[in-house]
């Protein structure tokens, strides 16, 4: 099991540019982030690779979300509430 506390490096890059932040696993930007919102977006990749990439950054940069799986649909958990996964999803930080 890949360790979740850091962003992999294989196929993912982070750029930080005009205050977001953007973590792209292969040609995906998975998660943008900036002071006020975070969006997820898993480019139709519903793969146990993408949402590890989505964890370890919400690890890394303390964001407070988590991706998981369950009977084959995405979920995520922020702030105390449970959203259903869908490209795009947008949290709000503030």
């Amino acid at each position: 099991m890949p360790q979740q506390y850091k962003v992999g490096t294989h196929a993912t890059t982070i750029a930080t540019s005009n205050g977001i932040t953007r973590i792209t696993y292969h040609n995906t930007i998975v998660v943008s982030f900036d002071e006020r919102r975070i969006v997820l977006d898993s480019g139709g990749w519903e793969t146990a690779t993408t949402k590890t990439r989505m964890n370890q950054t919400s690890n890394q940069f303390d964001l407070g979300y988590q991706v998981y799986q369950k009977d084959f649909e995405w979920f995520v958990d922020f702030k105390g509430e449970t959203f259903d996964f869908y490209d795009g999803i947008k949290l709000l930080r503030a």
